[in-house]
């Protein structure tokens, strides 16, 4: 069913949209400053610790913080761009142009 929108509807649509993906971008943002100021704490305490900076650098506990709270930036990003951020409606057409294109070139 096909729903027909106002002027108005379609830019308040378009509005709440806009406002989702910056608060996606803000949140990544916030990700990533915050990460990475919380592993450089960490690689500087096993620094201090007696570690050497490779064995602080690669020890996966500093980590942690970036896979969980990643997963979530992954569902935000899910919940904010859908599944076309993988795969959206021309998809699959242009993977059978690129295919056919590949075929092409071989004869």
């Amino acid at each position: 069913m096909k729903h027909e929108f106002t002027q108005e509807q379609k830019y308040i649509l378009a509005k709440k949209k806009v406002e989702k993906i910056s608060k996606f971008y803000k949140h990544l943002a916030i990700y990533i400053v915050v990460n990475v100021f919380l592993s450089a704490i960490f690689i500087v305490g096993n620094m201090n610790d007696g570690d050497t900076f490779t064995e602080a650098v690669s020890n996966y506990h500093n980590y942690k913080i970036w896979f969980f709270w990643g997963i979530g930036i992954a569902f935000q990003a899910l919940n904010t761009f859908g599944l076309s951020l993988f795969m959206n409606k021309d998809w699959e057409q242009k993977k059978i142009q690129k295919y056919m294109d590949e075929q092409n070139k071989r004869i």
